[in-house]
């Protein structure tokens, strides 16, 4: 039989340290379509955990010649893939573009929690979310009021064990997979070992001058993960300590005198980077040690009705700041680094006068973007993954990912390098 005459098929790669992933091929199949699912490590074969998988245990120089026989053998018609720059999926982004496949990003919501992110092709600097207020407007205008509402919470030790699990599966699977070729910063190994110190370290806490009515103003520069793909494929940094020598070089340049600047750990960060050295050591260097706190426990939420502006590279905890109001500048590339939401005006003009938040363009970029890529959702609530599937199986049967039709033909952004430095 032709592939033309054969049964379409989607195909699953790597997927979220969830049962999420199986549950999607279920509901593709529920819904007529064949699932075919690839396990490259055994971290994958557990979430997977069903019979008629495909493991690949070629190397990594074998997949793009394995993976185009595989889509012409099945007849593939759609790819998705849970982050978009694992080696594996870049690969698979070429190879699609060349067949006429398509492919699809499944990731954490850019409006999490309770947000899953789907969209066509990858996020970032490979998104195809206009940044023309016009088309947005446009999407807006044939959507309701995003359901901002928190409707299918999960516990963060939930979410941390499956992680854990996961790369520990893939670590001590090399037997079974001695090939698989991780994107992980660290040795997965070391990573976990290193927690434990941070379980019995005292943490550096917010300190309580920030909890005064009469606290001084202050900006909070809200620190990513040394080792998240985003800083490696969207921004202009190879290492996060360059960011903090730019910002706080930057402050201690600009900032008028009574200002102050909190630097914030990321919650899940785990302590290899040692920042609660390196920023003091960075501050003392620019003189303002007085002037620079380094905390790493803290809810953001509480903290942004106090700030005067926020500093990310590419967080999600920038769209947070700015729907709380509150002026934000990116460092590197992000779908909501446009003009109207954000400072445009390079870092230096930032401590003094700081762009404030279109409001009205703010409304409509959530609208817009809960209309078109995101999906109310969870990887980990179970009536959170059962709503999610539903829509993100339709959207892709339908052929509607990255509908409303008023950005189907929008290209890709790819922000290069020199337009993110032009920024600092």
């Amino acid at each position: 039989m032709s592939s033309s005459l054969r049964q379409p098929a989607v195909l699953l790669l790597q997927g979220p340290a969830s049962v999420f992933w199986r549950e999607l091929g279920e509901g593709f199949e529920t819904a007529g379509i064949k699932a075919v699912h690839v396990n490259f490590s055994l971290g994958d074969w557990l979430y997977w955990m069903k019979s008629g998988a495909i493991n690949f245990r070629k190397p990594l120089s074998a997949w793009a010649g394995y993976l185009s026989e595989l889509i012409v053998r099945e007849n593939i018609t759609d790819i998705l893939y849970y982050a978009d720059q694992l080696p594996y999926h870049r690969i698979a982004a070429d190879v699609a573009s060349r067949l006429g496949v398509k492919c699809h990003a499944v990731e954490n919501g850019y409006l999490r929690p309770d947000w899953i992110t789907l969209e066509r092709g990858g996020m970032g600097r490979l998104s195809h979310f206009p940044d023309q207020p016009g088309q947005i407007a446009t999407i807006a205008g044939q959507a309701g009021p995003a359901d901002m509402v928190v409707r299918y919470p999960h516990p963060f030790w939930q979410e941390a064990s499956n992680e854990v699990i996961y790369n520990m599966a893939a670590y001590f699977g090399r037997l079974i997979f001695p090939r698989y070729q991780s994107d992980k910063y660290y040795d997965p190994l070391w990573e976990y070992i290193m927690w434990l110190p941070r379980m019995f370290r005292r943490p550096k806490s917010l300190p309580a001058r920030y909890t005064r009515d009469d606290s001084p103003p202050f900006f909070l520069l809200a620190l990513q993960l040394q080792s998240d793909y985003q800083i490696r494929a969207n921004s202009p940094y190879t290492h996060l300590s360059e960011m903090l020598a730019q910002v706080i070089g930057s402050f201690a340049a600009h900032a008028p005198d009574h200002t102050r600047l909190v630097i914030k750990q990321h919650p899940m960060d785990n302590g290899l980077e040692r920042w609660e050295r390196v920023v003091p050591e960075i501050a003392a260097r620019h003189g303002v040690s007085g002037r620079v706190d380094f905390i790493d426990e803290g809810n953001i939420n509480a903290l942004l009705p106090k700030v005067s502006g926020v500093i990310v590279v590419n967080s999600t905890v920038g769209l947070h700041s700015l729907i709380a109001q509150k002026p934000t500048i990116v460092l590197g590339s992000a779908i909501y680094d446009l003009e109207g939401l954000t400072h445009q005006d390079g870092l230096d003009s930032f401590w003094r006068d700081p762009t404030p938040v279109d409001s009205v363009l703010l409304d409509q970029y959530v609208r817009a973007l809960a209309a078109s890529i995101q999906v109310k959702g969870d990887f980990y609530n179970k009536s959170g993954r059962k709503v999610a599937i539903v829509e993100i199986v339709s959207r892709v049967v339908n052929g509607t990912v990255n509908c409303p039709d008023a950005f189907v033909d929008v290209p890709p952004r790819l922000v290069d390098g020199q337009k993110q430095r032009d920024k600092v």
